[in-house]
């Protein structure tokens, strides 16, 4: 694999001589941009004059990737489009400062789909202000889960579950789709090393009846929990099919065999190197 070294600018501490410069270049034309379009112009023409001169002292242009670091979600977008229409280099994408918890996420993922989207960027990067003591992983699943659902990259098989309403104000059917996520997840580890395919399985936990079996049936495995109010009795679907209705104390345990079963059957195990 090609080394690649990343060339970044942070629109914190851009060299004050180009902004000058380009300040005054906008001061003399006939149609000024406004504050944000010289911002924006101030962090391409860095970049792109940091390349240059890279290049020239040696450094291949196939081995650099440009990252350009702002914190507002138009400003990434508006930036990397036109640096994409000015350059071929490799293109790092991030939303720097992006905040803590779901603000975060919500902005990094608005700013890198739209680029994505349209074919711009090939490598990511989600900054996130971990919580007090919290674990800084959280930053490379949601960068491995904005991937997956836009279906660039598959990492971990994916569950659908179904928002909380009337009908599943039991929180039992939250805390399966909360155990098998994390328990794939975990399994994933060991899963990558011996079969080929299984991050594209994709699996449900549904809440009730109404909508529950149907939609098991779209995904590889698929469970139907009843609803708030009754005893717990799930219809587990594989490959669109009905196999078993799972009873008890221990469904989560059945179902977590069900997928084993599943991924040791559909999956081709991987050959061993010697």
């Amino acid at each position: 694999m090609t080394n690649l070294f990343r060339i970044g600018v942070n629109w914190g501490s851009l060299d004050p001589e180009m902004l000058a410069r380009i300040m005054d270049e906008n001061a003399k034309s006939s149609d000024p941009m406004d504050a944000g379009q010289v911002m924006r112009k101030a962090l391409i023409t860095s970049a792109l004059e940091s390349a240059a001169k890279a290049e020239e002292l040696g450094l291949p242009r196939d081995h650099i990737i440009l990252s350009c670091k702002v914190s507002g979600v138009q400003d990434l977008i508006a930036v990397y489009r036109d640096l994409a229409a000015q350059c071929d280099y490799a293109l790092h994408l991030g939303l720097t400062e992006a905040g803590m918890g779901s603000k975060g996420i919500v902005a990094s993922t608005a700013a890198l789909s739209v680029l994505l989207f349209e074919g711009i960027g090939d490598t990511i990067r989600i900054s996130l202000t971990p919580e007090p003591g919290g674990d800084r992983s959280r930053e490379v699943i949601v960068a491995q889960e904005i991937l997956q659902t836009m279906g660039l990259r598959a990492f971990v098989p994916l569950v659908a579950a179904c928002p909380g309403c009337g009908r599943t104000t039991s929180t039992y059917f939250q805390e399966l789709a909360k155990s098998i996520q994390t328990y794939v997840r975990e399994q994933m580890i060991t899963w990558r090393d011996q079969y080929d395919g299984v991050e594209n399985m994709t699996l449900a936990v549904m809440g009730c009846v109404v909508n529950g079996p149907g939609e098991s049936k779209h995904a590889n495995i698929g469970i139907s929990l009843p609803g708030s109010g009754e005893n717990p009795v799930a219809p587990v679907y594989v490959d669109g099919q009905k196999t078993v209705t799972l009873k008890g104390d221990n469904i989560a345990g059945e179902f977590r065999q069900i997928i084993d079963d599943y991924v040791r059957t559909k999956y081709q195990r991987k050959v061993a190197n010697v």
